[in-house]
């Protein structure tokens, strides 16, 4: 979705009141906008400053409330909302953009804390999702329309009585954000996309998956990247982190360099291993698979677990169905 996308259409579809959330691990998907753009703050503690972008002649204003600006963790609940809404789109279902949810699968699936914490913090991410406010200018035929929206319209928690835990949410969905599901401008991100802890680790992962889609690597400059992400750091600090983070090279499907130039290289993790290359598995290993990670891509998993295979050294393996099945479990845990 480009820049201009962002504001909302009508729909000409006709939904349902409201779409219950029941399609258990879903795979994760994430709106192309929210990739492309730094909406969401990179920092832990309250962001309330107001964030100006401007991309292809089009300028988004990212506006908090006094909560603060919406966290790159908050985005979790859209992308696990948009993920349960292409999963149903995906097998005929109608949607609707009020979405009736657990709290608990949705903690699991985001891998939250299911503590009384991990509601406290589900309920704080709500407020600044809702509270931030987005605005943007479009240009056509010589007439500029700017408009304005939420992340989200609303949110409602159902309680069991006399301080019990939370039991269901309710979240209604921005328009633009329903109008992003509806046209498929989404991509689906690495399970181990809620694995990551550090916000700018987040980011960068977004950001690569967004431009390496159709393409071996992507290259850009350091001082681009640091405005892309929306990163408030100097840039000598932002290249020692991304420094860092060539060193530790966890990135999910992608690994990263730093080129002459002040340049930063990513490349996809498949572009190391030739097509067939690697540990082969039977049918039958795959149709386990299957069972264990319900709804998974077993040969997308497949290739991600030669890929590791390679990053870890290339080990002879005596059974590598049962290293495969053995990883496969990590991932289902």
């Amino acid at each position: 979705m480009q820049a201009s996308s962002l504001a909302a259409g009508p729909s000409s579809h006709v939904m349902q009141d409201f779409f219950v959330c029941d399609f258990f691990a879903a795979v994760p998907k994430h709106d192309l906008a929210s990739m492309e753009h730094p909406i969401f703050s990179l920092s832990t503690r309250p962001d309330r400053r107001v964030v100006t972008y401007e991309h292809n002649g089009t300028t988004l204003t990212v506006t908090p409330s006094v909560k603060g600006r919406a966290t790159i963790f908050d985005a979790d609940i859209l992308i696990f909302c948009i993920s349960q809404l292409m999963a149903a789109l995906n097998v005929g279902r109608a949607v609707s953009r009020r979405l009736t949810l657990t709290a608990h699968d949705l903690l699991q699936a985001t891998n939250r804390e299911t503590s009384g914490d991990g509601y406290k913090r589900l309920r704080e991410a709500f407020e600044r999702l809702a509270g931030t406010r987005i605005t943007t200018n479009i240009t056509t035929g010589g007439t500029e329309v700017t408009s304005g929206f939420g992340l989200i319209e609303s949110w409602e928690i159902v309680r069991k009585a006399r301080g019990g835990r939370m039991v269901s949410v309710t979240v209604t969905l921005s328009e633009w954000l329903f109008q992003a599901v509806l046209s498929r401008s989404v991509l689906t991100l690495s399970r181990d996309y809620f694995r990551m802890r550090k916000p700018l680790e987040r980011r960068i992962y977004e950001l690569a998956r967004k431009h390496c889609g159709r393409q071996a690597e992507w290259s850009v400059s350091v001082a681009v990247l640091a405005k892309k992400t929306g990163s408030t750091s100097p840039i000598r600090v932002f290249r020692a982190m991304l420094r860092e983070m060539i060193r530790e090279n966890r990135l999910p499907d992608y690994l990263m360099s730093e080129e002459p130039g002040d340049i930063l290289r990513v490349t996809s993790r498949a572009a190391v291993l030739e097509p067939g290359d690697g540990p082969h598995l039977r049918p039958e290993t795959l149709d386990e698979a299957r069972n264990l990670l319900p709804g998974a891509d077993v040969h997308a998993l497949q290739a991600e677990w030669r890929r590791w295979w390679a990053l870890s050294g290339r080990k002879q393996l005596r059974s590598p169905d049962r290293a495969f099945l053995g990883w496969v479990r990590t991932r289902s845990a």
